[in-house]
């Protein structure tokens, strides 16, 4: 899915799955540009998975940002099943 990559202010043109790696290796904390961009785009997944809460499918780089948030939505059955269709479904692959 190439195409989906934002600008961001001191990161340059940035996809979501290079955006969860920053946040994931960033020892000194999230800057406020990205978290607001994560933020945004976890509202978005989050929405679609509501919407389909019985059959959404992550790709692997939203998978990769609900994972990064994870705590955020504690022992949650949709979020627990979602998990589990993603690895059903992209077992062995990236």
């Amino acid at each position: 899915m190439g195409g989906n990559a934002e600008y961001i202010a001191g990161y340059g043109y940035v996809s979501l799955s290079q955006a969860v790696n920053i946040a994931q290796n960033s020892e000194a904390g999230v800057d406020q540009q990205l978290a607001q961009f994560l933020e945004r785009k976890l509202s978005e997944v989050w929405a679609k998975l509501q919407a389909q809460s019985s059959t959404y499918i992550f790709p692997p780089d939203e998978f990769a940002l609900f994972n990064y948030y994870r705590s955020r939505f504690g022992d949650s059955d949709i979020v627990r099943e979602a998990t589990k269709r993603f690895w059903d479904n992209h077992h062995g692959r990236n």
